[in-house]
């Protein structure tokens, strides 16, 4: 190799050095800050689109969470909520372990008779609260990824309340979309103005005992958790059907919303979601619409959530009281975090769930339920159009509501 060869390979190596070093640290709240912190503790999986600057961060080692994503590359912002002091407990709480994620898969019901929270026997009371491992603390095992999609599995064992045996298998597929295909599912149309991302989950649980799930063994359900970041400016949209019978909402989840955080009526209900007040609601099969979003006016994010939903399915009550009849829960639940009596608090944060109806499988049979969350920002006249194709409710008329 000739002098001058090794002289240009020098400075090539050299000005790659400095320009490494001149690079700033990534800014907390930003896509790339949440990937090294993420990469510094277990592989993951980044899903990228081809025509846009969309980005989604998968995680096989974290129970195949989606933690966050974003619309407009490394430096965008970043979408979901992570707690990051969780990563570094020496000891797994025995609770729950918070890592957060945009997109977690839980399994239900909570409480109730049928629970896999609770052991058969012990009182429905936090200190015999405990989350199982599957969903909380376990490894899931990738099957397959590509640029766009990842598949990732978990075989797991836990007994419920009633003292069932619940063999289980749960299957997990995550896929980023296109913007056009975005446009396709959601019915609308953007422009440059706005910047988009949009990933679609399908989640299966199978039976993979010898006895069927039944109203007298008891059946879980998938829970799909979407938890974000909340803002002083943030409020949820939950569409819901007006002209159906009994009541609107279950809002005293963990005790009644106060007045001035939920208002609904004329088929939408509207939550404050500031992170400073803790409250969940729930909205009943039979009122359930396949939609629900929330949007940000701190910093123009307007997201979108679909899922699958079944008005003539059974829902399962996740309540903490084992004489509460089973199969008259919520189908989409909404939760904005605050401190709890003792001043702690686990965000703040805010939820847009949906949960699929019980399993009643047999075995080898299975349920799939599908939830997909897409985030909109840019240009407020442009997400408004986006606000009322979708929400049926304008910009103006979420932000003004609860002043």
């Amino acid at each position: 190799m000739s002098a001058l060869k090794i002289s240009s390979l020098v400075m090539l190596a050299a000005s790659i050095t400095s320009c490494t070093m001149r690079m700033p640290p990534a800014t907390k709240g930003s896509f790339r800050y949440d990937l090294e912190f993420l990469k510094k503790h277990g592989s993951v999986v980044v899903l990228k689109t081809k025509d846009s600057s969309a980005r989604v961060i998968v995680s096989p080692k974290y129970q195949a969470k989606v933690f966050t994503s974003t619309a407009d590359g490394l430096d965008g912002n970043s979408f979901g909520w992570i707690k990051y002091e969780t990563f570094d407990l020496k000891q797994p709480d025995p609770h729950m372990n918070a890592f957060g994620g945009e997109d977690r898969l839980w399994l239900g019901p909570e409480g109730g008779p049928f629970s896999v929270f609770f052991k058969p026997g012990t009182k429905m009371e936090f200190d015999n609260w405990h989350t199982p491992a599957a969903i909380d603390n376990e490894n899931w095992e990738l099957l397959s990824s590509s640029d766009t999609k990842a598949s990732m599995s978990k075989a797991t064992q836990m007994q419920n309340y009633a003292g069932t045996l619940l063999n289980i298998k749960l299957e997990r597929d995550i896929e980023i979309l296109e913007p056009n295909v975005i446009n396709q599912l959601l019915g609308i149309s953007t422009n440059d103005s706005v910047k988009s991302v949009g990933f679609s989950t399908i989640n299966t649980i199978i039976n993979a005992g010898d006895k069927a799930w039944d109203k007298t063994t008891g059946a879980p359900c998938l829970w799909n958790l979407d938890m974000f970041t909340p803002s002083p400016k943030t409020i949820i949209v939950v569409p819901y059907i007006d002209k159906a019978t009994g009541k609107v909402a279950t809002t005293n989840y963990f005790g009644e919303i106060a007045k001035d955080r939920i208002t609904y009526g004329n088929g939408t209900l509207l939550f404050k979601a500031d992170g400073k007040s803790r409250g969940k609601l729930g909205i009943p099969p039979n009122r359930a619409k396949n939609m629900a979003g929330s949007y940000d006016a701190s910093n123009k994010v307007l997201t979108i959530t679909v899922f699958d939903i079944d008005s003539g399915a059974s829902y399962l009550n996740q309540e903490w009281k084992p004489d509460t009849a089973p199969f008259s829960g919520d189908a989409v639940n909404a939760y904005n975090d605050g401190k709890l009596a003792n001043g702690s608090q686990m965000g703040p944060f805010y939820e847009i769930e949906s949960v699929s109806p019980a399993a009643f499988l047999k075995p080898g049979e299975k349920l799939t339920h599908k939830h997909s969350v897409f985030h909109f920002t840019g240009d407020e006249k442009a997400l408004n159009s986006i606000a009322l194709k979708t929400l049926g409710i304008s910009l103006k008329d979420i932000t003004s509501a609860l002043k």
